[in-house]
């Protein structure tokens, strides 16, 4: 049996929707907070409980019998991940589960200035203390937040930032195909597994894809890191998030998420997507 958390999110359930090309319906289960989000898998014969990473005493009953079981990290900025990490690696071990796999995160550290990469860091410290076999996917940086990141380019025909440095852009659908691969191998991968595309661009060479597509020039301008965050404040941004992202800005500056892996390729059969994909994508509509 495999069984998969947050598959009523994008990440997993793209995973739940591989996996149901390449194993019976049957040996699935998803686990939702909310169940009655989950009934498209439902409808397809997989079997739906109950868990919430906040109510440990939900999550043996939905771990069970679990030969793999694949871990969502926490998305909440706010949340204590590590915690709510820690409830379920505990119930996984009360459930008797025979491998857990975890999506992390590349460039996972103690060190790293991004927040959730020092939580992804702790919880692989968490699962390699388990005693349970485990594996965990550390994903690139997901590549449609890069829109996000390089904000108004198209209006204002220049990317701002508080720092540069290189990211290997990865598409969440390739990422959740790829573990769709890893749960049918049946325990092939093991320990930290890395699944980045083939490029680590840095914004400047991301402002050159943008002139490129757009065929007019789009600059790059690197602000203070200060200045940079009262200008985000000064757009009703809420300091808080603006600082966590500036923790990106400095992660990518130091190279924590500057290696590339040709693993996902492999898995994948194909080339991933890239950083030109995502930022030709939204002139395509």
């Amino acid at each position: 049996m495999i069984v998969i958390t947050g598959a009523t999110g994008a990440l997993n359930g793209a995973t739940v929707d591989h996996l149901l090309e390449r194993v019976p319906a049957s040996d699935i289960a998803v686990v939702a907070r909310n169940i009655a989000k989950a009934q498209r898998f439902a409808d397809c014969g997989v079997a739906v409980r109950r868990g919430d990473y906040a109510d440990p005493s939900s999550l043996p009953a939905a771990f069970e019998g679990a030969d793999q079981l694949l871990l969502v990290s926490s998305s909440d900025p706010a949340a204590d991940a590590v915690s709510l990490h820690r409830n379920a690696i505990d119930a996984a071990i009360t459930a008797g589960v025979g491998r857990i796999l975890y999506t992390s995160h590349q460039g996972a550290a103690l060190d790293t200035p991004f927040g959730p990469g020092r939580d992804h860091a702790a919880t692989e410290q968490l699962l390699a203390e388990s005693g349970i076999p485990w594996t965990s996917l550390r994903n690139g940086f997901y590549a449609h937040s890069l829109n996000w990141f390089t904000s108004s380019w198209r209006q204002t025909g220049v990317i701002t930032v508080p720092a540069d440095g290189p990211v290997s852009w990865t598409a969440r659908e390739d990422a959740a195909e790829a573990a769709a691969v890893i749960l049918a191998s049946n325990g092939a991968y093991d320990g930290l597994t890395t699944l980045t595309a083939g490029a680590a661009p840095t914004f400047a060479d991301i402002a050159a894809i943008a002139s490129e597509l757009s065929g007019e020039t789009v600059g790059l301008v690197v602000m203070e890191s200060e200045d940079w965050v009262a200008a985000q404040v000064a757009t009703g941004q809420k300091e808080f998030m603006v600082r966590f992202l500036l923790g990106m800005y400095e992660a990518a500056d130091q190279g924590f998420f500057a290696g590339v892996d040709p693993l996902l390729a492999t898995l994948l059969g194909r080339e991933p997507r890239t950083a030109r994909d995502v930022l030709a994508q939204p002139a395509a509509h």
